[in-house]
């Protein structure tokens, strides 16, 4: 059993438990575990940012990729009813998936790599009720000196503006008009 296996809590202290006591011979139970992470919790936040940044030097000058995806916490019917996350989660649809849910989107900015995943640089989630322009236009100020490709949910109307004002190139499908068989060159 490998330790990259592990993503939930209880399987991690496991795993430590039974191939790390030696590395930590006074590792406490489980309770006192859990206790000591979630004092530590405020110091992830800061760790993740100097992460971040020490990865936006080492990338610089790679496209940035944006996309957001549904978290459906209760589907169709029953996202009437549902109570899981109120502070956050509320009622929404994805045209993609033709389904309203209740749930959250996360929203990733993300730098492209030659060969794999983009490298994501932003993670943010918000009520699936919030539209993917919208957190784009609140986060769009960050991002500077680059393009961005995303989905035709990030096309602005003021892309020319903001291009001189943050050399920032949206790029966005182009969509065919009523009508037209094929798209102009």
């Amino acid at each position: 059993m490998s330790i990259d296996k592990n993503r939930e809590l209880k399987k991690i202290y496991g795993y430590a438990d039974c191939h790390l006591r030696e590395w930590f011979p006074k590792l406490p139970g489980y309770t006192a575990f859990v206790q000591r992470l979630n004092k530590m919790a405020d110091v992830f936040a800061p760790l993740l940012e100097i992460i971040q940044q020490e990865q936006e030097a080492k990338n610089q000058g790679q496209v940035w990729l944006i996309d957001s995806f549904p978290v459906a916490l209760a589907k169709q019917g029953h996202r009437f009813k549902a109570r899981v996350a109120s502070e956050l989660a509320d009622a929404g649809y994805c045209s993609t998936k033709k389904l309203y849910y209740y749930g959250v989107r996360v929203h990733i900015v993300g730098r492209r790599q030659a060969g794999t995943l983009p490298n994501p640089e932003y993670i943010g989630v918000t009520g699936a009720s919030c539209h993917d322009g919208t957190v784009f236009d609140q986060i769009r100020p960050e991002l500077n000196n680059n393009a961005l490709y995303g989905d035709k949910a990030y096309h602005r109307s003021d892309a020319k503006e903001v291009r001189e004002a943050q050399n920032l190139t949206v790029l966005t499908p182009v969509k065919k008009q009523k009508g037209q068989t094929y798209l102009e060159p």
